[in-house]
């Protein structure tokens, strides 16, 4: 089955079912965040037959939260992983190449993907489509283009799905949203997103050090290392072109760095920070985007770079800039001294004051306005836990709250920043028609061609 992009009225009933969501969650609740999942035959105490697709690295992650299910089948490039993961589950069926496993779709309900970035679209598409339950790690995939295919293929299916970011189960994240909502600090009109990491493109060995980035390399390796035994490097490439294995990718998170493989930190950590405001604030699509940095290099992602977006009203809330600053870039406010100096936070700014949050705290600013401030009762349910609801919303049809449809905007946007990045331009996005019509050239970084026989549909 072939998926194309929205039409115009598609996408408008969108935006009115967003609203209407919106409104929803301030009666009852963030689960009405999700799109409903058609309940399967499967009972709410009944085990699951799961897929995973990648079951080293943070797949083992994933492979243990979802452990008390049945593992049927278990799929990774590289054997020694693979092996690891059938020692604890030898019933598994096992597989290296994923479009294999799918030739046994029949003994499976559901599907976790942990594979790098570049094949999260290849391994999620055929499990929507068959009508399976998807879990995916972040981010959902590795352009805009995918990010809309995987979002429409996951309205038709109508299944349980979640995108991995893991720290939006957090009753923190929960609280913040609540304030927000509940219009502690008034209308929210800025907000800041920053993060200490500095992985990527450095100009310097030097610099690369003092970031404690992991690797330091400024260009495509020339000389092949030895494939590691038991990596099956072809498979591991993928739809992404062609190249000689190096040390310089893998294992990762060393692929994290290179535009044919990910996004770096924008896309990656983005996930995970922006995450807050676009929930809070019920975020979809930005209006324009522009990007700062160094000179762009056309193998990395920059360690260091800034993007802002623009975001139009939403309903009865008014329009937002939102800036995003990674590795050495950050806030002026926290520059100039003007809140805690946290490595990484999201800071609102808002009619009335400011809120600034991290993964595990938060605070209202300025500390001395808010002295007597009583926040509001809760009204956003604990989560089961990211990867139980997800289960529970496979057994039952229960909601998931970063379900694809939240997701797929989410990395849509994420992905937009390293567009304007690499563009050089300030983007004047067409949502719709998945164009930025001031700048033509930006269309090879929101989709990219796929080395044969590779295609996404």
């Amino acid at each position: 089955m072939r998926y194309g992009l929205s039409e115009s009225s598609r996408f408008l009933h969108h935006l009115t079912r967003r609203a209407f969501l919106r409104s929803s969650v301030l009666a009852g609740g963030a689960a009405t965040l999700s799109a409903p999942a058609i309940a399967q035959q499967t009972g709410a105490n009944e085990r699951l037959n799961i897929a995973i697709i990648g079951s080293g690295g943070r797949g083992a992650g994933n492979l243990e939260a979802v452990s008390s299910e049945n593992i049927v089948a278990l799929c990774d490039v590289y054997e020694p992983a693979l092996a690891a993961a059938a020692q604890k589950f030898p019933q598994a069926r096992t597989f290296v190449d994923f479009r294999k496993l799918y030739d046994h779709a029949d003994e499976f309900d559901a599907v976790v993907v942990s594979t790098c970035e570049h094949t999260h679209a290849f391994a999620t598409l055929p499990a929507l489509q068959l009508g399976k339950h998807v879990f995916c790690e972040k981010p959902l995939t590795h352009n805009v283009w995918e990010a809309r295919i995987i979002r429409e293929a996951a309205n038709q299916a109508r299944v349980a799905t979640q995108m991995g970011t893991q720290i939006h189960a957090s009753d923190n994240y929960r609280r913040v949203v609540e304030l927000v909502q509940s219009g502690a600090i008034g209308a929210v009109g800025e907000v800041h997103v920053w993060v200490g990491r500095a992985w990527g493109w450095h100009a310097t060995e030097e610099e690369a050090q003092a970031a404690k980035d992991i690797v330091f390399v400024q260009e495509r390796p020339t000389v092949e290392d030895p494939i590691p035994e038991g990596l099956h490097w072809d498979l591991w490439l993928g739809p992404a072109p062609a190249r000689p294995f190096s040390e310089v990718y893998f294992p990762g998170p060393k692929w994290y760095r290179w535009w044919d493989f990910a996004n770096g930190t924008m896309s990656d950590l983005g996930s995970h920070w922006i995450d807050l405001p676009f929930w809070a604030l019920d975020l979809d699509f930005p209006r324009t985007i522009e990007a700062s940095g160094p000179p762009p290099h056309p193998e990395l992602a920059p360690a260091s770079m800034q993007v802002t977006y623009e975001y139009g009203a939403r309903g009865d809330l008014p329009p937002v800039r939102l800036t995003w600053y990674q590795g050495h870039e950050k806030p002026q406010i926290l520059k100039d001294g003007g809140i805690p100096e946290w490595n990484s936070g999201v800071l609102f700014v808002g009619e009335k004051g400011m809120l600034l949050a991290d993964y595990g705290r938060h605070t209202l600013l300025p500390e001395a306005s808010y002295a007597d401030f009583t926040p509001p009762e809760p009204f956003i349910p604990a989560s089961l836990g990211h990867h139980a609801e997800w289960l529970h919303a496979c057994k039952t049809g229960a909601p998931t709250t970063c379900n694809f449809e939240y997701a797929g905007w989410l990395t849509e946007a994420n992905h937009l920043g390293n567009v304007a990045y690499r563009t050089g331009k300030k983007l004047e996005w067409d949502p719709v028609a998945l164009q930025a019509t001031n700048a033509p050239e930006a269309a090879q970084f929101i989709r990219r061609e796929y080395r044969e026989p590779w295609k996404l549909i």
